[in-house]
């Protein structure tokens, strides 16, 4: 579930660069088969991108809501799977 409104990531290609080199994408936005590609896109974000951590991977800044998405009674539970492999 995402809940951006109008929201989108862009950033400078000098930083794209940094994020891609430092392996500091973590989520992409991709179709059911997990294939990275336009349509799979909901915001227009660049790159596809999701999920950006920091530096120190310590920090992760993600525009999908996957908490809306844990609780069969609140709206699915597509959600819970991430924070469950978070957990192993």
């Amino acid at each position: 579930n995402i809940a951006h409104n109008e929201g989108n990531y862009f950033t400078n290609k000098k930083h794209l660069e940094e994020l891609e080199s430092g392996d500091l994408i973590p989520f992409k936005y991709c179709d059911k088969k997990g294939k990275v590609t336009l349509n799979s896109n909901p915001n227009g974000s660049l790159n596809n991108i999701a999920g950006i951590f920091n530096k120190n991977k310590n920090i992760l800044g993600m525009m999908p809501h996957p908490e809306r998405m844990a609780d069969k009674m609140l709206s699915g539970e597509d959600g819970i799977d991430l924070f469950l492999s978070l957990m192993k």
